[in-house]
């Protein structure tokens, strides 16, 4: 086992989701705080450390062929050890150790100070709330909770992740400080499920409490995401609507509408329900901006409950929506269903949904050219004529929702900076625009 005198260098590969990332982002802050160095490339680390994703089949393909190809690099002596750790560790060690003897180890979504003493490094209590950002300086995410306590028959984490754990509130308080103290300008609120924040540990919902006293330390910006929507507290919407640096923005995964697939999904409400949840939610704040995720294909769906959510989403018009296919997790409650819909109907579903999105997205980011809007610039690229900056607005997600492609005069602004633009083109999932100025 190294030493961290040794001074190691690994390479450190984070798949999955957001929540992945602040996982992989605590490991790197430990490791470092014992010597251990991180590079970003793997031909130049002696121990490769891949944090996977378990969720679904996809994800776990990539995650295999991301492991496979780390041992190549550890039988040709390019690197001296290979670890895995997370979701998919904790689905499949004992095939994973089977199938995969050349991998040094294996470690769950829960063993950081395994991880840690394996790479040489020893965990560090004090240093709990710190993280090494693998995001852009700018944007982060901030997980107030762990694990998940809900029963949804398609989905696996509460076995991935263990049942839902609040952190406590002056926790999470010192955490977004340290982000802020680091360059921190966009706080992206993230958990399994935000909606029942705080009823483990205080015996009631605190979001909005949260909400508040983060809006209070000054970020310019501060995100919803993956909201449950049964029980989500209203009074969080009121609150987005009066505080100027919380972005008029709700992720609100819905998954289906109709009624017979919510009631297998085991989702706990109806069609009518989340329609009247979508009225309030905009009567209360008609700036708000709505993302959902769907899902085709769900065993059990025939023609008539696919069409009567394509009538759902055409109706109430999301301003972002993703879909998936549908897909038979092992780990999932939902397993012991018949998986009734072929894949290349399944594929077509979603194809299909997301046309209909697409025309909705389209209208609706017309409606903006002309306007002057406040957006982040996150990146610079190489254009055929010069930089361009890529920015987004408050109602776009890092990574999943709309860029705005800018032209810029003197100065340039840099990745990080906020500015007033001008819209002057659209297109479904893109806008473009010309910085008229910077933004302190």
């Amino acid at each position: 086992m190294p030493h961290p005198e040794h001074n190691t260098s690994v390479f450190l590969l984070s798949l999955g989701c957001s929540k992945n990332t602040v996982d992989s982002e605590r490991l790197q802050a430990q490791a470092e705080a014992s010597g251990i160095t991180f590079t970003q490339q793997a031909e130049e680390a002696e121990v490769i450390l891949i944090n996977t994703c378990g969720f679904i089949e996809d994800a776990k393909e990539e995650s295999i062929m991301e492991i496979l190809a780390a041992v190549d690099m550890k039988n040709a002596g390019t690197v001296r050890q290979v670890y895995v750790m997370g979701c998919l560790t904790e689905l499949y060690r004992n095939e994973l150790q089977e199938e995969l003897p050349e991998v040094d180890r294996f470690f769950g979504t829960r063993e950081l100070p395994a991880v840690l003493d394996a790479l040489g490094a020893r965990y560090h209590q004090e240093l709990y709330d710190h993280r090494s950002l693998l995001t852009p300086p700018h944007s982060s995410y901030l997980k107030i909770a762990e694990g998940c306590s809900r029963a949804c028959s398609f989905c696996s984490i509460p076995k991935i992740r263990g049942r839902y754990l609040s952190q406590p509130m002056e926790q999470l308080l010192r955490e977004a400080r340290l982000l802020q103290e680091k360059g921190v300008k966009e706080l992206n609120l993230i958990a399994q499920d935000i909606t029942v924040y705080g009823v483990d540990l205080y015996g009631k919902q605190m979001l909005n409490d949260l909400l508040m006293r983060l809006s209070d330390m000054e970020f310019r910006w501060i995100r919803l995401l993956y909201a449950y929507p049964v029980g989500f507290p209203l009074e969080v919407i009121d609150t987005i609507g009066n505080r100027s640096n919380i972005c008029n923005y709700l992720d609100l995964p819905l998954q289906h509408c109709s009624d017979p697939i919510l009631r297998s999904m085991n989702r706990g409400i109806t069609k009518e329900q989340s329609l009247r949840l979508i009225e309030e939610i905009r009567n209360r704040n008609p700036d708000i901006r709505l993302r959902t995720t769907m899902i085709a294909g769900y065993p059990g769906e025939t023609r008539k409950e696919f069409e009567e959510m394509l009538e759902f989403a055409g109706s109430v018009r999301f301003d972002r929506l993703g879909c998936f296919p549908y897909r038979h997790e092992e780990h999932s409650p939902a397993y012991s269903l018949i998986d009734t819909v072929p894949e290349e109907e399944k594929q077509e579903r979603v194809s299909e949904l997301m046309e209909l999105q697409e025309e909705i997205a389209r209208k609706k980011n017309e409606a903006f050219v002309g306007s002057l809007m406040t957006l982040l610039v996150d990146r610079t690229e190489e254009g055929e004529e010069g930089l361009i900056l890529i920015g987004r607005t408050e109602f776009d997600a890092p990574e999943v929702d709309n860029e705005c492609l800018l032209e810029s005069g003197s100065p340039e602004p840099s990745p990080g900076t906020f500015v007033q633009a001008r819209i002057t083109g659209s297109m479904a999932y893109e806008l473009h625009g010309t910085v008229e100025s910077l933004m302190e």
